[in-house]
């Protein structure tokens, strides 16, 4: 389902419950401020997801919201699962969708992070 980022956050979504353990995931970091996990339906041999730990439904809601410290703890959260993965030297492409043009399908702040192979240009020309 797609969301508009003006809409409310909704507690019940995907990371929201796998944020409160109600769902497992593939966990590759976690601190007080991001938690990233293996996507379960990878669109690249590396496909990593980095969520906030708050209840922020996109980037435009995060950056208005979030306070100083959550702003870079996720962002330095982000850098630091791209290093431990290895993939700061062959490249890797970070993508946060926001609202219903970009295709976002969950309401919750989520970073992809793709990497594995060379993975062309972003947009159609």
């Amino acid at each position: 389902m797609a969301v508009d980022a003006t809409l409310p956050y909704d507690d019940q979504n995907i990371f929201a419950r796998i944020l409160r353990g109600e769902i497992p995931a593939r966990k590759v970091f976690e601190d007080d401020w991001a938690l990233a996990f293996h996507d379960i339906n990878p669109q690249s041999p590396t496909h990593i997801l980095v969520i906030p730990k708050g209840a922020y439904v996109s980037w435009d809601d995060f950056s208005a919201r979030a306070s100083e410290p959550e702003i870079s703890g996720f962002v330095r959260a982000v850098g630091h699962v791209a290093r431990e993965a290895g993939l700061v030297a062959p490249g890797y492409r970070l993508l946060a969708n926001t609202g219903l043009d970009s295709h976002q399908e969950v309401p919750h702040l989520h970073v992809h992070v793709f990497a594995g192979r060379p993975l062309g240009p972003l947009l159609a020309r």
